[in-house]
């Protein structure tokens, strides 16, 4: 049978390489409700502002969907987010010089993909479980942090902070930066690496016995939310121009872990891994961002947007299960 021509497999096929249509429908009716309530959204003041808000959790949740679509997931990433963030602010000043400045941001980056590979080798190599594991390297990830910077503080060049507001050909950079996410994303994907990703999360065994280095994808997938996290740091860093060693990790802060494993759910990236991509996470989050935009000028209660993010964890959890049932019973 076909429907417009197409057929029920080109279809499902189309729909399991693009499962983020469905959030992308759900950010065109946000955007409308937020549009209607902020008649002044699309003002370039106004984006550049939002946009910068959302980049960092859009790069932390890109390495989130790395790793759950490679059959894990990561609950340090916001205390990754929060080490980074430390690292970074203790190795600049507000005069420091452009040696400093790339110091700093190459030891940032070495920091996160240290952490990074520290989950990795506990996952891959050792066989500990995803979920304990990295909740338990959250605990030390923030222990770091608070040793390296016991109290917010510290300072940025004010160039940098300039720069991360800046709009070149007046679209604001952090779009500039969420668009090329996706393009690299799309890039890879088509890789063999991107090909061995899919085929780990999807089933590790099977991919074992076609010759899938397993554990490396599943190590280097850790490897690439420690980079991603420090990425996001380092954003968030020129967003706020301080530190704080708790930044990854409050709700103001964007509440980095929760808020990742939402907007990648959202996104259309299943928990059991084997299906989604980048481009869905990054939708993923500014469909949080604008519901909370409109949570804020309709002046609907906070409390309102925790039960969102929990409504959407579960619906993700029961769905397959609830659609097997349906389908059991027809």
């Amino acid at each position: 049978m076909s429907v417009l021509g197409i057929s029920s497999e080109k279809r499902q096929r189309f729909l399991f390489k693009n499962p983020y249509l469905f959030a992308l429908l759900l950010l065109i009716a946000a955007i409308a409700v937020n549009f209607y309530l902020q008649p002044n959204l699309f003002e370039l003041r106004v984006l550049n502002g939002n946009m910068r808000i959302f980049l960092p959790l859009m790069i932390a949740a890109a390495g989130q969907a790395i790793v759950i679509i490679g059959g894990g997931i990561d609950l340090s990433i916001g205390a990754m987010v929060s080490l980074v963030n430390t690292v970074f602010i203790t190795n600049v000043s507000r005069d420091a010089t452009p040696e400093q400045l790339l110091l700093a941001l190459a030891l940032s980056l070495l920091a996160g993909m240290l952490a990074g590979a520290f989950n990795g080798i506990c996952v891959a190599y050792l066989r500990l479980q995803p979920i304990v594991t990295t909740y338990a390297t959250s605990f030390v990830f923030a222990g770091l942090a608070l040793r390296i910077l016991p109290r917010p503080g510290g300072a940025i060049p004010s160039e940098l902070s300039s720069l991360y507001r800046s709009a070149p050909l007046n679209v604001p950079l952090a779009l500039w930066i969420a668009i090329l996410l996706v393009v690299v994303w799309a890039l890879l994907r088509n890789t063999r690496y991107g090909n061995y990703l899919y085929a780990v999360g999807g089933d590790d065994q099977s991919a074992y016995t076609t010759g899938v280095p397993v554990n490396r994808i599943r190590f280097s997938t850790y490897v690439f939310a420690g980079l991603f996290a420090a990425l996001a740091a380092i954003a968030l860093t020129m967003s706020t121009g301080t530190g704080d060693p708790r930044m990854g990790m409050t709700r103001d802060g964007g509440g980095m872990t929760l808020d990742s494993i939402v907007a990648v759910v959202l996104g259309g990236t299943r928990l059991s891994g084997g299906q989604g991509g980048i481009a869905g996470a990054v939708i993923g989050v500014a469909i949080l961002g604008i519901i909370r935009n409109i949570i804020s000028f309709a002046e609907v209660p906070n409390w309102w947007q925790t039960l969102v993010d929990a409504v959407i964890i579960i619906i993700a959890l029961a769905g397959p299960g609830l659609i097997r049932l349906i389908r059991g019973q027809r």
